[in-house]
């Protein structure tokens, strides 16, 4: 869940006024979705920078990748070791 005080002080546009205001209300993928199609728009430079920025703070780290793929080797030896013991 987003926190408050995560908008920028004036949104360029209404346009990403929304995008903050969903991002703030919790509803990531529709404010990702919208400064998506904000960029795909040809924004002003100001847009841009704030659709980027809203892009960027909502993005997956690339860290949880790698934790889940060690959790899942170590699953699988822990799996091939069971079915060896039997």
């Amino acid at each position: 869940m987003a926190k408050g005080g995560q908008t920028p002080r004036d949104p360029a546009s209404p346009e990403m006024r929304a995008a903050w205001k969903q991002l703030e209300a919790g509803d990531v993928a529709n404010a990702r979705r919208e400064a998506r199609r904000i960029l795909a728009a040809h924004p002003t430079p100001e847009d841009r920078a704030q659709a980027e920025e809203l892009l960027r703070r909502t993005q997956t780290p690339r860290a949880v990748y790698g934790y889940g793929l060690l959790v899942l080797a170590i699953l699988a030896v822990l799996v091939l070791l069971a079915l060896s013991r039997y």
